[in-house]
């Protein structure tokens, strides 16, 4: 079950980031090192991606609510942790490591890197709480009906 809503999660924060920050408020592409025409085409196939994840996690998510054993504290975990694990590997990895592009041009940096990542932080740790807090049964069923 947690494959399934993080994968999920994923792909929504990825939506959310490519909407918001790509699309309308036009601050960075997914990539910027190059033209615009390629940065046009990164965020063409990140939205490619997004949508293939949150397709294949309803997917995923249908057959477990069909076998009747989908937990809802389980799925709002992994979804969490899904989005929030998406937010970090973009703060830290993309803008940092890869530094495909930054949160934002022309300002002073500290500020938006900071809130990027503590948001990610924060759905992370919500998500964690919750699929601490999921009945040990959910946890052992989810397991071993997902290793089948």
């Amino acid at each position: 079950m947690l494959q399934a809503t993080a994968l999920i999660g994923i792909g929504l924060m990825a939506a959310v980031d490519e909407i918001v920050f790509h699309q309308l408020l036009a601050w960075h592409h997914f990539y910027d090192r190059s033209t615009s025409d390629i940065a046009l085409l990164s965020d063409g196939l990140l939205h490619a991606a997004e949508l293939v994840a949150v397709v294949a996690g309803f997917f995923m998510w249908a057959d477990l609510r069909h076998r009747n054993i989908a937990a809802p504290r389980l799925a709002w975990g992994g979804f969490l942790v899904g989005a929030g694990s998406f937010q970090i590997f973009d703060g830290l990895v993309d803008h940092k490591v890869l530094r495909v592009h930054q949160v934002r041009y022309g300002v002073e940096l500290l500020a938006y890197d900071l809130a990027w990542n503590a948001a990610g932080i924060v759905l992370l740790g919500l998500g964690l709480i919750l699929i601490g807090q999921a009945p040990s049964g959910n946890l052992s069923r989810s397991s071993r009906d997902a290793a089948e």
